[in-house]
């Protein structure tokens, strides 16, 4: 290191500046670059200073203290991401927009609540020089949800322009929605519905995200708890074509998402869109004996039935994994009951005051938990229960083990077969997101805020820290770390300060751990 004085001179001014510089080798080539800016430093501490960098003995300042800084690799990942998918250029350069990229920061590397975040997490993290932001509080943070629920289409629509300026017009979009419980029963949004996190009797809220074809996030909203999924779909397309401007969807759902009310709107005068779905068992059921498809199409390959008529395509297959686990699952659950019974009879037996009909409900309510009224039966002859295996109605069932059916209207001249199956599997990225979102990396719940407004910019970081995490995985994908390990390994990436009596400077290090250079080179990082 070393420090070096700079005179810039123009027709009426002269400006200068002392900065402390380090050398470096690229290639067969000595450069140099800034490490800090010391024009603000007392000429006798400069002095001082380079004096202590050349070696030479200075009694009136104190020796050069070396300690660890302030954590910059993570953050400093996440505001160059940021500007790569174009989010800090849609959350703008105000407050506001910097305190929002600080809560996807503290999303992704923290998941602390806002008053952690504000407090202690925030003394650890490089947050001035990154987000170039000081003086903020809790309650900012709180009003900055406020923002970003008021601003939340403005911003994405912004994001969607950036990202398809730099790609193709994005045609499919993927939806599905899921549930996140609450702890407590203020807020204004819970309700009692479906809770897909099987936690009974609490309250939650719905979520609904839409991602394009390479699952990156489009749009995100929150309904109250009790919504229905069917419903939500309309807000959806209404969000593609008034605020996205979208010309042309193929809008891809599963079959619990999509069904006739959903696909009429879709191909109304009012959109004439296109759906992507699959259909349940009972409806293949139904097409099957209506002779539109046969059994035995169904195989590993995909097989391709057209109804001319609706113009509506039918992909068929039958997952061979699927239809050896469905089975087994079948049978366990069947062995299950069978032993249930069986120790049902022993305690019968073994204790005469017994009844048999409570013994007989709880067979009941097992058979009925496990949907399996139509192969098994339980009644009570000779004072024991007697279960009765209909396997004529369990072989009949199992012929559509591992089958399904994705449905769609999309002409075969625009999309072919296997891109339509391969677009239906496509769903998983949004399943994947949601599980990012929700309970691995980003951990959405607890949820510490009330008011409906609130709730749904806390929802919205979450989406936007999951296009920062979603970018992190693909493209260091082929080290083969997990997500978490990424981003604690950058986030132990700290400035080296240096401290000279009441003045300190902070430098990057430069001798990274092997598995952190990786990350920074995949990421092509500048750490600064």
């Amino acid at each position: 290191m070393f420090i070096q004085r700079i005179l810039k001179k123009t027709n009426t001014k002269t400006y200068s500046s002392v900065v402390l510089m380090e050398s470096y080798r690229e290639g067969s080539k000595v450069k140099h670059r800034v490490i800090s800016n010391l024009s603000k430093w007392p000429e006798s501490l400069i002095n001082g200073f380079e004096k202590t960098l050349k070696g030479e003995t200075v009694n009136t300042i104190a020796d050069l203290q070396l300690s660890s800084g302030r954590s910059l690799g993570a953050i400093a990942a996440v505001s160059q991401i940021a500007f790569r998918l174009g989010l800090i250029q849609a959350l703008g350069d105000s407050k506001q927009g910097k305190l929002a990229l600080f809560q996807i920061a503290g999303r992704i590397i923290s998941q602390g609540s806002r008053n952690y975040l504000a407090n202690e997490w925030t003394k650890g993290q490089a947050v001035e020089s990154v987000f170039k932001l000081t003086n903020f509080t809790e309650d900012d943070l709180y009003a900055n949800l406020d923002w970003l629920s008021e601003n939340q289409t403005a911003i994405e629509k912004k994001i969607f322009d950036f990202r398809n300026n730099k790609t193709a017009i994005k045609e499919i979009f993927l939806y599905d929605v899921t549930s996140s419980y609450l702890e407590g029963n203020k807020n204004e949004l819970a309700q009692y519905g479906y809770n897909r996190d099987k936690k009974t009797g609490k309250k939650q809220i719905v979520i609904g995200l839409m991602t394009d074809s390479d699952g990156y996030p489009v749009t995100v909203e929150v309904f109250s708890g009790n919504t229905g999924d069917t419903k939500t779909v309309s807000n959806q397309l209404l969000k593609l074509k008034a605020d996205f401007g979208v010309e042309r969807v193929i809008f891809v759902g599963d079959k619990g998402m999509i069904k006739n009310a959903q696909i009429n709107e879709l191909t109304s005068e009012d959109y004439k869109w296109n759906y992507l779905t699959t259909i349940t068992r009972e409806q293949i059921q139904t097409l099957i004996k209506q002779d539109v498809i046969q059994l035995e199409l169904f195989g590993d390959e995909l097989v391709e039935i057209e109804d001319r008529e609706s113009g509506t395509r039918y992909i068929l297959r039958r997952n061979p994994v699927r239809n050896v686990e469905i089975k087994q699952n079948r049978q366990s659950k069947i062995n299950s009951i069978i032993s249930l019974a069986a120790e049902q009879n022993t305690y019968l037996a073994e204790h005469k005051n017994a009844k048999l009909e409570v013994a007989l409900r709880k067979i009941i309510a097992k058979i009925e938990k496990f949907k399996l009224k139509k192969i098994i039966s339980c009644t009570i002859i000779d004072n024991k229960l007697n279960l009765e295996i209909n396997t004529q109605a369990q072989e009949e069932i199992e012929k559509l083990d591992g089958c399904y059916v994705v449905k769609t209207d999309v002409p075969k001249d625009i999309v072919d077969m296997k891109t339509i199956h391969d677009r239906y599997k496509d769903l998983a990225k949004v399943e994947f997101a949601f599980r990012t979102m929700k309970t691995t990396l980003e951990k959405i719940r607890p949820i510490f805020v009330r008011k409906e407004e609130r709730t749904r910019g806390h929802v919205f970081v979450a989406m936007l820290a999951y296009m920062i995490v979603k970018y992190i995985t693909d493209e260091c994908a082929m080290l083969n770390y997990t997500r978490e390990f990424i981003i604690e390994s950058l986030d132990k990436i700290n400035y080296l300060q240096y401290t000279l009596e009441d003045k300190t400077v902070n430098v990057v290090p430069q001798n990274l751990l092997p598995h952190q250079k990786e990350m920074i080179d995949k990421l092509r990082i500048e750490l600064k």
